[in-house]
């Protein structure tokens, strides 16, 4: 009954929302003897299940050398199309040979038919898909038109037909109804909402002596409070927000600690944000030296640690993000059991807040109501007990891997007939 299932995507590596995602869906097709093979421009997948085709990333040369001529212009040359589709036409043969290889019953594309960050994959796995009819899930995280850098392009005629494709083998996926809503305005396709998820069958397993030194390694004192920021430093995650916020608590124990690095977006709003924790006389720490994709001991002896060992040493967790597509770090706070600020980003309007969480809100601004809350928590052990027990509760209801494996189960039964 096992079937062979390709993952298609430019990169299935690190800690990207499409690389966790994907790696809990191959986990739990992996648990109803379904076989998982990667197919990626980037892998950090063992080689014996995966094909690497540098080509796939959409940041290889030959791609960027293409994005810089057709976002931001309205029109393309000759010798860009030809570009384009000399491009398209080398991939469509490697994922030929990998569906060959691995003899794939089943191609699952994650997010390369979503957003144009590769034009020449999404138009090799449209023509794949139109040839072989191969039954195929195309799970969505991001769309082009919620992004303003593919709004100016010269290449509306492939966005129109590859992202994502309208054909009969293909059921589509979505992180959440606001996209759903959308994809079914604007292109007439149904999809089936499938939730980030995470395993809250199971509590979190905590190395409590590879993290005793965490505290002390970043400058920490004992009797400090984290207040933790577990995010990249992009505009959009709107950490000036959480700077507000421990400037409001007016306690210098309060400590604001970053987690990740600059993104792809640039260094200017990490440098704004130095500046500004620094008029604030807010303690501002960014981590990233010390917080890498696992964990492990460098070359200096110096302790590498994971996400997942910065949460448990955390005391509070500020999430004012301005705009989500969902939201990962929510959900591992909570399964941390950790007290939360949520700003009200869309996603979390319509598909979150109503499902009834004990978080501390926000609608864009820090007002006295708001720290009074979060002091609250951070003072009281009780309430803050009470709070993380019963929104852990909650989310194994609503964003455990049964959700998850229900969904998945219905997908493949449409195909195949039978349920993982």
């Amino acid at each position: 009954m096992g079937k062979n299932i390709g993952f298609v995507s430019t990169r299935f590596a690190g800690t990207d929302g499409v690389s966790l995602e994907s790696a809990k869906w191959a986990q739990l097709l992996w648990d109803h003897q379904h076989i998982s093979y990667w197919f990626a421009g980037v892998l950090d997948r063992h080689a014996s299940v995966s094909m690497e085709v540098p080509e796939a990333f959409f940041d290889h040369e030959e791609n960027r050398w293409i994005n810089d001529r057709i976002f931001g212009k309205q029109v393309r040359s000759p010798y860009v199309t030809g570009r384009i589709h000399a491009l398209r036409d080398y991939l469509k043969i490697k994922l030929y040979e990998f569906i060959a290889k691995f003899n794939i019953d089943l191609l699952i594309i994650q997010n390369a038919l979503s957003l144009p960050m590769h034009v020449p994959l999404a138009l090799a796995i449209t023509e794949l898909l139109a040839e072989t009819a191969i039954p195929t899930v195309a799970h969505h995280h991001d769309f082009y038109w919620e992004r303003t850098r593919y709004a100016v392009n010269a290449v509306q005629d492939y966005i129109q037909m590859a992202f994502p494709p309208k054909l009969p083998n293909i059921q589509h996926v979505v992180i959440n109804s606001i996209a759903q809503e959308e994809l079914a305005l604007r292109t007439g396709i149904s999809s089936m909402v499938i939730p980030n998820v995470l395993d809250f069958e199971h509590e979190p397993e905590i190395d409590w002596d590879f993290i005793k030194d965490f505290r002390s390694e970043i400058g920490i004192g004992e009797d400090d409070k984290i207040i933790l920021q577990p995010t990249r430093v992009v505009r959009r995650k709107g950490i000036e927000l959480a700077i507000d916020l421990v400037r409001a608590l007016r306690n210098p124990k309060y400590k604001l600690v970053v987690t990740h690095p600059a993104g792809d977006e640039g260094y200017e709003y990490a440098k704004f944000l130095q500046e500004y924790a620094k008029d604030l006389e807010v303690d501002l720490k960014i981590i990233d030296t010390f917080v890498g994709d696992r964990r492990g001991v460098g070359p200096d002896g110096k302790k590498r640690y994971s996400l997942w060992d910065v949460y448990p040493n955390a005391d509070f967790v500020t999430y004012p993000s301005l705009y989500e597509g969902f939201g990962n770090a929510l959900l591992e706070a909570i399964y941390f059991r950790k007290p939360i600020l949520v700003n009200r980003y869309d996603v979390f309007i319509r598909d979150i807040e109503p499902l009834g969480f004990k978080f501390v809100v926000m609608n864009g601004y820090i007002t006295d109501r708001v720290v009074e809350e979060v002091r609250e928590l951070l003072e009281d052990p009780g309430k803050c007990s009470e709070t993380v027990d019963y929104n852990y509760e909650l989310a194994l209801r609503h964003f455990s891997y049964s959700v998850l494996r229900k969904r998945l189960g219905y997908l493949i039964s449409n195909f195949f007939g039978f349920e993982i």
